[in-house]
């Protein structure tokens, strides 16, 4: 998205930031989404339709608004889904039909824990996105920006070029070892060959990314934590609503609401079981949240200590970064779900018999509410990895 976002605003003659949108998409899917650019008329933006289109890309829609966008304003997200070669769990009896149709009202009804989904971590394997969020908020600039560059096992170009950076720190070297197509780390190269390796130069080369940028880094760390706050939720109380637990009265607010409407459970309210799991939130990270007052909240104190974040404020002036934080449903269910079984041979489908089910593809097609991931939904239905 971040590289289609540098294409156009190199065709329209502006900047990145220009840009405004009310939500990241996914790299390995086909996506639509609304976005507004600043300083463009209508025609400008359809006088570049070829060129676009050469990218694989399509614009459409194209109108004058009278705003910016902004994240979170998004309401969800439609999803169309093909999943292929599917089969049964070993010795397992019951027909594929069957077991697809138990697993998807199964989370229909029960939900699944509101996780956030792995392509939020980017997908290193040595370096996610939320050790550089951690980095930046410890104010750890050099640090943030040697990890962004730190390369994987390969042998392409794009790893190459990281390699030498790590061992040189030479930016000019390495711009002219990274390819074309790799446009953040040729951003970032360049002001560091202008400003240099110091805190200060590092500083100044994280402004070569857009603010959405900078603060998605953040956001990744904050992630993390509330998936771990989660698992820890679950293990420590299961599925009882206990005193000290965080509740959302609106039944209709979305991830952005503030404190005002979040409840700190009664110990006549867990007797009373007045509330239930699914109204349950926990805190992401920022200056404007409050923690459980209970055995989860006393956990996201340690975490902060051991992260060495017991004094961080989650404001960051250097960056322009300000991180007031948010509330996320632990539970949240999938809507207006639908599916269709094709079997590879739909005379053949012996109960029990695996013999065809590898062929086998599911279609299926649901709504999520806004900042929530389809992959992690499926997982709970596949009950495995995807």
């Amino acid at each position: 998205m971040f590289e289609a976002i540098s294409f156009l605003a190199v065709k329209l003659g502006v900047i990145p930031s220009d840009f405004s949108y009310a939500g990241l998409k996914d790299k390995k899917a086909i996506t639509y989404q609304s976005m507004v650019v600043r300083k463009v008329t209508p025609g400008r933006l359809k006088s570049i339709e070829q060129e676009i289109k050469k990218k694989r890309m399509n614009v459409f829609n194209i109108r004058s608004v009278g705003d910016s966008l902004r994240l979170g304003q998004l309401k969800g997200n439609h999803f169309e889904i093909i999943i292929r070669n599917l089969k049964n769990q070993v010795n397992d009896s019951t027909s594929l039909r069957e077991r697809i149709l138990e697993a998807i009202e199964n989370v229909k009804k029960k939900g699944f824990v509101n996780y956030y989904g792995p392509q939020r971590f980017g997908k290193g394997k040595k370096i996610q996105t939320d050790q550089i969020g951690l980095a930046l908020l410890r104010n750890e600039m050099v640090k943030a920006i040697k990890l962004f560059l730190t390369p994987e096992d390969m042998d392409d170009p794009v790893n190459k070029a990281k390699k030498y950076f790590l061992q040189t720190e030479d930016a000019k070297g390495t711009l002219s070892l990274m390819p074309e197509f790799r446009v953040r780390e040729r951003a970032l190269l360049e002001s560091l060959h202008r400003f240099g390796m110091t805190e200060e130069g590092c500083v100044q080369a994280w402004f070569s990314f857009p603010h959405s940028m900078r603060i998605f880094y953040i956001h990744a760390y904050s992630s993390k934590i509330w998936n771990e706050a989660a698992s820890y939720r679950l293990e420590a109380y299961g599925a009882k609503v206990v005193k000290g637990d965080l509740i959302c009265l609106d039944e209709d607010a979305g991830e952005h609401f503030p404190s005002s409407k979040v409840h700190l459970v009664t110990e006549e309210e867990e007797s009373a079981n007045t509330y239930a799991i699914h109204q349950v939130v926990l805190p992401v990270l920022g200056y404007n949240v409050q923690y459980p007052e209970n055995k989860v909240g006393q956990w996201y104190r340690g975490v902060l200590s051991r992260d060495g974040l017991q004094s961080c404020r989650f404001r960051m002036p250097a960056l322009k970064l300000n991180v007031p934080g948010c509330y996320r449903h632990i539970l949240k269910h999938p809507h207006n779900v639908s599916h269709q079984l094709v079997l590879a041979d739909p005379e053949v489908e012996v109960e029990g018999s695996h013999t065809d089910d590898a062929t086998s593809c599911l279609s299926m097609s649901f709504d999520l509410d806004a900042s929530c991931y389809a992959t992690v939904c499926l997982r709970e239905m596949m009950k495995g990895d995807i």
